[in-house]
C-alpha cells in the first residue's frame, strides 16, 4: 500500500483577487530586473558576490555575539572560529568579487557535475515512474557543469549573474501568471 501524500491547499482570498494588479506589477518588475541581470551578467555577478559577502559579514557578527552571549560552554571556540571564518570570507567576497565569483563558479560546476551524475545513476537504478525525465534532468545538469568547467575561469565572470537573472525572469513569470489567473476569478 502506498503512503498518502498531503498537499497544502492555499485559499485565494478576495483581497488577493482585488489586488491582482500588484501581483502583476511585481512579476513584471522581477522579469525586468532579470532581463537586466542577464544583459549585464558581469555586473550582476559582482553585485551578487558583494551581497553574499555582506551577508557573511553580518552572519559573522551575529555568531560572534552569540558565542560570547552564551558564556562558557563547549561550543564557544567552534562558534568563534566560524565567526572569524565567515568574517574573513565575507570581506574577501566584498573586496574581490571577481575572484570570489570564479571560485564560486568552480564549486558550482563541480556540484553540477556530481549532482548530474547522481541524478542519472539514481534514475536508471530505481526506474521510478517518470525516470526518463529524471535521467534527462541529470544529463542537462551534468552538461551544465561541463560547460561551466570548460570555460572556467571566464565563466566565473558571468555565470552567477546569468543564473540570478534567469531565476528572476522565471520567478517574475510565476507571479505574473498568478496575477493573470487571479484576474480571471
Amino acid at each position: 500500500m502506498l503512503g498518502q501524500i498531503d498537499v497544502m491547499v492555499m485559499q485565494v482570498t478576495q483581497e488577493m483577487i482585488h489586488n491582482w494588479g500588484w501581483f502583476l506589477a511585481f512579476g513584471i518588475a522581477l522579469m525586468l530586473l532579470g532581463i537586466a541581470a542577464v544583459v549585464r551578467s558581469v555586473t550582476a555577478t559582482v553585485a551578487s558576490m558583494q551581497f553574499f559577502g555582506w551577508l557573511m559579514v553580518f552572519a559573522s557578527l551575529i555568531d560572534l555575539v552569540n558565542a560570547f552571549m552564551v558564556g562558557k560552554w563547549a561550543g564557544f571556540f567552534l562558534h568563534l572560529a566560524l565567526a572569524i571564518l565567515l568574517g574573513i570570507t565575507g570581506v574577501i567576497f566584498i573586496k574581490h568579487p571577481m575572484i570570489s565569483a570564479e571560485a564560486a563558479t568552480l564549486v558550482m560546476s563541480m556540484f553540477f557535475l556530481i549532482a548530474g551524475l547522481y541524478q542519472l545513476v539514481i534514475a536508471f537504478w530505481t526506474h521510478m515512474p517518470g525516470y526518463g525525465w529524471h535521467a534527462l534532468n541529470g544529463v542537462i545538469t551534468f552538461l551544465l557543469g561541463c560547460l561551466l568547467l570548460a570555460q572556467w575561469p571566464l565563466s566565473g565572470l558571468y555565470a552567477i549573474g546569468l543564473f540570478v537573472g534567469i531565476d528572476l525572469i522565471l520567478y517574475g513569470w510565476v507571479w505574473a501568471a498568478l496575477a493573470l489567473d487571479l484576474r480571471k476569478m
